[in-house]
Formats: C-alpha cells, structure tokens, sequence
C-alpha cells in the first residue's frame, strides 16, 4: 500500500467507529450535580460571604475582619467590674461561712435576701448555697436530729 492510501484507509476507517461507551450501567447527565460528599460534615462558608475574594484595597490578611451582615468587632477599654465585698468572695459565701459558727442564722438571711432583692449575678451561688444550708438545718431541728442523748 502506498502512503496516500493508509492515509486514507486511517481516516475513513477511524471516523467510521465511534469510541467505546464509558464502562458502567449509568454514567449520568452531564448537567446533573455531583453526589453529596458522605461522612464528616462539610466545612461551609458564613452566611453573607459571597464566593469571590475581596478586593485588593480592602483586604488586610491580619486580625478580625468584618464579614457583610454581621456587627463589626468591639473596641475600646474593657468594663470593668466591681470587686466583691468581704475580702473579694461576697456577701452570699462569707454569710455561708459565718453560719456554721453563728447557729445558721446568717444562712436564713441570706435566704431572705436572696428572695426579697436584687443580687450580683457573681454573687448568687453562695446565697443559693446559704439558701439549701438554712433548708436542711430547718430539716434537721424540724426533725430532731440535733439531740445529743447520754
């Protein structure tokens, strides 16, 4: 055979077969979206955050930046609070300690003011536990169990 005629023997004969069907009994569309991912979740972008990056000018890689949609970041001096009384712990535990050694009277006023007024939310543990201690003292005269019998 001559070169003209492979050449054309090539041609013909390459255009008549198509390629094989890809290997499978269903390949898919090919505008049909991709399966979703399976397993750990995926990670996902904030709302508000459009896919493309920001522009050059107003993109500073360090620190907070502000995201579209939400309050931008507090600055300034913090707040500060007030120190607790009595030596820092507060009014509610110094009454809880003072009550073992003063019969469990101060446990039943800080009771009442945990009931009758506003507290520091600092300070409101140890008035709840002055509170449960008046409760269970009340529970053990109530039931006498403070007896000492010779």
């Amino acid at each position: 055979m001559s070169e003209e005629k492979k050449e054309s023997y090539q041609q013909h004969h390459v255009h008549d077969h198509p390629s094989p069907p890809p290997y499978g009994t269903f390949q898919g569309v090919a505008n049909h979206p991709p399966p979703p991912a399976m397993g750990f979740p995926q990670p996902v972008p904030p709302p508000g955050v459009s896919g493309a990056p920001p522009p050059q000018s107003h993109y500073y890689a360090h620190g907070y930046q502000a995201v579209p949609g939400y309050a931008a970041v507090a600055t300034g001096r913090p707040v500060r609070e007030q120190r607790l009384p009595c030596c820092g712990i507060g009014l509610g535990w110094f009454l809880f300690i003072i009550g073992f050694f003063l019969a469990g009277i101060p446990w039943y006023v800080a009771a009442l003011l945990l009931i009758c007024s506003r507290v520091d939310p600092r300070e409101k543990p140890g008035y709840v536990a002055c509170t449960i201690a008046a409760v269970m003292a009340a529970f053990a005269v109530v039931f006498g169990l403070t007896r000492i019998d010779n």
